[in-house]
């Protein structure tokens, strides 16, 4: 079983994929940028980057029935590593204990040049 969602609460996917899937005991989100699905800006700096890349992360979550307390795996894509403390430090306000498992790798370029993407799993 393969279950698309969508939410206007977090920016539309913008090419051939779906915000999450379903899967019925897993739900995987795709990258989220920090573009404010209101006003499709995108906020100044990592921290503020960050925070707004979990709040659309928290957005598809909500549209499933679910929490940040769910996700179990993340994946933090850095546009330079030398932003990781700033990101870490948002990070950790989000997130809590037991903490997902994570990966943060730094990439040659995101897309509208923002400075971080996060990818989340969350279990049902």
């Amino acid at each position: 079983m393969k279950t698309p969602i969508a939410t206007t609460n977090a920016p539309g996917a913008i090419g051939p994929y779906s915000q999450a899937i379903d899967t019925g005991s897993f739900v995987f989100i795709s990258g989220q940028i920090p573009v404010n699905p209101a006003t499709g800006e995108v906020p100044e700096g990592i921290k503020a980057q960050a925070a707004q890349s979990i709040a659309n992360i928290k957005a598809i979550l909500a549209e499933a029935g679910l929490s940040i307390d769910n996700v179990v795996k993340t994946t933090v894509f850095l546009a330079d590593m030398a932003l990781f403390g700033e990101m870490n430090e948002v990070y950790a306000q989000e997130f809590t204990a037991p903490f997902p498992a994570r990966s943060a790798v730094a990439v040659r370029e995101l897309p509208k040049q923002v400075l971080v993407e996060i990818e989340v799993i969350a279990m049902k």
